[in-house]
């Protein structure tokens, strides 16, 4: 039962790092924020 338990945990951390890595380093698309500047109604951003 304790390995099951510690093989789960080991995954799930292998998982984890790997994830922040590879989101560190850009390869997932970053989602578009919206501009809170916009001047009119076109969203320039201006």
């Amino acid at each position: 039962m304790n390995t099951i338990v510690q093989n789960s945990l080991v995954f799930t951390a292998v998982a984890l790092a790997i994830w922040f890595l590879l989101h560190k380093f850009g390869v997932f698309p970053k989602r578009k924020k919206a501009s809170t500047k916009a001047c009119g109604n076109d969203g320039c951003g201006c």
